[in-house]
Formats: C-alpha cells, structure tokens, sequence
C-alpha cells in the first residue's frame, strides 16, 4: 500500500483493489499548508475541529467515520477506539473526544492516533493489536508533544513510524519543530521522500522512522 501526507494529519492511503482512505482532512484557512483536493472512498475524522473534520475537501467518499466502532469497507476493516482527548486541567464538558484507527489492509496495519493527547492505557493499547506502521502527533499544540510520542512509540513497537502534526513552513498553528521528536528518537538528520509503499513482506524488523514531505494536490 501507498501512504502519502498532505501536511497536518491528513493522509491518504492507497491500494489496489481495496477502498481508497483519507484521514483527518483539514480547513486549510485555519491551518494552512493549500487547499486539499482529493478524493476517497472513506474519510476518517478523529474530532471535531477545522484542522480534522473538512469533509468539503474530498470527493467521492462514500462512507465517513467519525466514532469508535468496527467496519469493514472495500476490503478494509477498520477499528475506531476512542480516547480522552482532553489537556490537563481541562473542565468535563470542554473535553474533545479523540478516536484513534486502525486499519487493516489484508493484514498490514495502519494506526492513526489522531490528536491524542495523553500516553493510552494499557487497555487502549491492547485494543489496537499489533500496529505495523503508527502515524504519530509529535508537535505539541493540543496533541501528543515529542518525549510523550516517544513513549507511545515504545508501547506500540509499530515497524515504521511516520510523524505528524509537527512545524512546518506552511502551517498557521503553534506547534514544536520535527527536530524535538528526532532528538528524542536519538536520530540522526533525517531523509525525507513524498511518499512510502509498504508491504508486509518487507517490514523493518526494529522501528524505522520514515519522514514525508507534504504534498500539494
């Protein structure tokens, strides 16, 4: 399968045969990066705030999900399990619920944590099975910040690792820089590609970090 990112947490995930997914479309005069025009046949939103819910974005979708539930489309099978998304200190009613998913292409898995704020309970990660590849908030700003992303990381043990919802040029939030998250992995300089194409058969063994540069379409 092919995972390309258009900047924030909205990927889009393609393989032949089975359904075409877009994550967490964005409302980019909130956010920034440029106007995304894509189409999929699921959209998958993790919450309800202009940086994850602009449906408007893509086209063709025939199926939206915005729960924790069970699904199967296209040959997808999709697991939504929901967190607390709230900050610390935050008051019960201006909690944002947070849904993570799971998607499982013919046994390769996907996980998108969505803005998950707080390292998941043992239950939670449980829930999720085995991640092969965890698309993972590292810049602060309302979701996981780099130190708690790194543990996250090392209670998954996902084979490749793809950052999100970091810094960058184009975007109009306050977020931390890649670089925190890397330093925190003990990395080097990374290299960056527009895209990555995964299969089952050629899984890292340890967890590699891959980083994608946002694409404009």
């Amino acid at each position: 399968m092919e995972i390309t990112w258009y900047g924030h947490s909205c990927f889009r995930f393609t393989e032949r045969n089975m359904a075409t997914v877009v994550t967490d479309p964005y409302d980019h005069q909130s956010i920034g990066y440029f106007p995304l025009k894509l189409k999929a046949d699921i959209v998958t939103i993790s919450h309800d705030a202009p940086g994850h819910n602009n449906l408007d974005a893509v086209k063709g979708a025939s199926h939206v999900i915005g729960g924790p539930g069970e699904f199967e489309i296209g040959g997808v099978f999709i697991t939504g399990v929901q967190t607390d998304g709230s900050g610390a200190g935050k008051k019960a009613k201006e909690q944002i619920l947070n849904t993570l998913y799971v998607f499982d292409y013919d046994g390769l898995t996907v996980a998108h944590l969505g803005d998950l704020q707080q390292v998941p309970s043992q239950t939670e990660i449980e829930a999720l099975g085995t991640v092969n590849v965890a698309l993972i908030p590292v810049g602060g700003g309302g979701s996981l910040n780099a130190s708690k992303a790194a543990e996250v990381i090392s209670l998954l043990e996902p084979n490749i690792v793809i950052p999100m919802h970091y810094a960058t040029p184009d975007v109009k939030v306050s977020l931390d820089s890649l670089n925190k998250f890397i330093k925190e992995m003990g990395l080097g300089k990374p290299e960056t590609q527009p895209s990555i194409k995964v299969t089952r058969s050629a899984l890292p063994e340890e967890t590699h970090v891959f980083v994608l540069d946002y694409q404009r379409e």
